[in-house]
């Protein structure tokens, strides 16, 4: 196939006084009379990690395997519009999450073992370290390079800056990050030496680093105390560089800047809200109320893969031992909204069947943001399909049976189309304490070209897949 249409940059920025803005994939980028398969209309893959932490409600979510069932499982009921995109995994073993032998509660401290594969180093000191690059970050290292930022790591309950004890004799870094990256390692260690990277609560300053670079932080704050949207500073560049387009990309570069400015809009209206009344444990100008919170973040990861500022993103949604109460929005999954209990607290259901369905109103829910996301990328045209067609987001959590602190039968939800290395509509599950959760993440390095003979605890790559 042949285009012939006049070429743009695919790199083309705006840039006002601390405002630097990347356009999304325009027919103009692509140059004329060059194959499909050599232009900027080949998208690049991106990545998504989303770590919630206490398992699934086991008897409300699984299915019987091959492809999904017109009706799916209730936790797993949101994910219906994205079914065609959607791989449920059932049976894993997180076997890097158990408490060493002879001990109890210290799984609670370990979400950092998530996409390592590998027990974190018992430790509350410095030399708290996980063993390995998590496969965020070493995709990052793969397909971030030509992107303005390597990754976005973004949680949405505050993860403290605390690094001492967190209980068990864990550092509390181990459950305030997912991501984490290999520095120079001592001579005298024996495992790569790792760090983690901060996750970001505040949408306002992701917003800044994704579209304020170069800003000085009185900049931005002249500018919010004005009132002015970071678009403003480039009103003649966006019109001049629209000039030179078609229609067609003068239609796609007003609904980036539209949304662009109602994103801007909404963290200003939260920031105005939690400043009124400050949330307990927050720091000012964060939601105070989760759905939009985590769609505010969604909404920026959408934006910053659209206009390729970056390609990998993960979130935290939630820090074990959570007392987390949600609202429920009123919607097709919700009917009636209402609160739910505490997240920890209902993840001890005791077996009783109550219990567990309130548990499972929760990962219900925890889902429905999960489908949120997917939709969003799904509508959001990306070369020669959508961003959803080309990412692969990775959701899943530590435990089987909460309510017994069990690491087996653990379930993963693997959603997006990975470039065409993944077919959806599937329900796999694998026989109880044999397919560890590192062989998932050796695949998923494998789908981005991260070539390895193993991660973590893998005992291969993921069978089926």
């Amino acid at each position: 196939m042949f285009i012939t249409k006049r070429h743009l940059p695919r790199r083309t920025f705006l840039k006002g006084a601390g405002v630097t803005l990347a356009l999304p994939l325009l027919e103009a980028m692509i140059p004329a009379g060059t194959a499909l398969a050599q232009t900027a209309a080949v998208a690049p893959p991106r990545f998504v990690g989303i770590f919630f932490p206490h398992g699934l409600a086991y008897s409300h979510w699984e299915m019987p395997e091959g492809p999904l069932p017109e009706k799916l499982s209730y936790i797993m009921e949101p994910l219906t519009p994205v079914r065609d995109h959607t791989v449920i995994l059932g049976g894993l073993y997180s076997r890097s999450a158990e408490p060493p032998e002879g001990t109890t509660g210290s799984d609670h401290w370990v979400a950092a073992a998530f996409m390592t594969g590998i027990k974190p180093r018992k430790t509350a000191g410095s030399d708290a370290t996980v063993g390995s690059t998590t496969i965020d970050q070493q995709i990052a290292q793969k397909i971030g390079k030509e992107s303005l930022l390597p990754s976005l790591q973004l949680a949405v309950e505050d993860p403290n800056s605390s690094s001492s004890n967190c209980g068990e004799g864990y550092s509390c870094s181990y459950t305030n990050s997912i991501s984490w990256i290999e520095v120079d390692t001592p001579s005298s260690e024996p495992v790569p030496w790792t760090k983690p990277l901060p996750m970001e609560l505040d949408p306002q300053v992701v917003f800044e680093r994704l579209f304020g670079s170069g800003a000085t932080p009185e900049e931005r704050t002249k500018r919010r105390s004005q009132r002015q949207s970071i678009l403003d500073s480039i009103v003649a560049e966006l019109a001049s560089v629209k000039k030179e387009l078609g229609a067609s990309d003068r239609r796609t570069v007003d609904d980036f800047a539209t949304e662009v400015h109602e994103i801007e809009r909404r963290i200003q209206l939260a920031a105005k809200a939690s400043s009124e009344v400050p949330p307990i444990g927050e720091p000012q100008g964060i939601p105070d109320d989760f759905d939009a919170h985590i769609k505010l973040h969604f909404d920026l990861t959408r934006l910053a893969f659209q206009a390729d500022i970056t390609r990998v993103a993960t979130l935290l949604g939630a820090r074990d031992l959570t007392g987390a109460v949600y609202q429920l929005p009123r919607n097709e999954w919700f009917p009636e909204g209402g609160r739910t209990g505490s997240f920890h607290g209902l993840s001890h259901h005791q077996e009783i069947p109550k219990n567990l369905a309130d548990y499972a109103k929760l990962n219900r829910y925890h889902v429905s943001t999960l489908s949120y996301f997917a939709q969003k990328l799904k509508a959001t045209p990306d070369g020669d399909g959508n961003l959803l067609d080309h990412s692969l987001i990775l959701y899943g959590s530590n435990m089987g049976n909460s309510n017994q602190h069990q690491h087996f039968d653990v379930g993963h939800t693997l959603v997006g189309g990975a470039n065409g290395k993944l077919k959806g509509n599937r329900y796999l599950t694998y026989p109880t304490k044999t397919v560890t959760t590192g062989s998932v993440l050796l695949s998923l390095l494998d789908m981005f070209g991260v070539q390895k003979d193993r991660q973590g605890d893998s005992n291969g790559p993921l069978p089926k897949l």
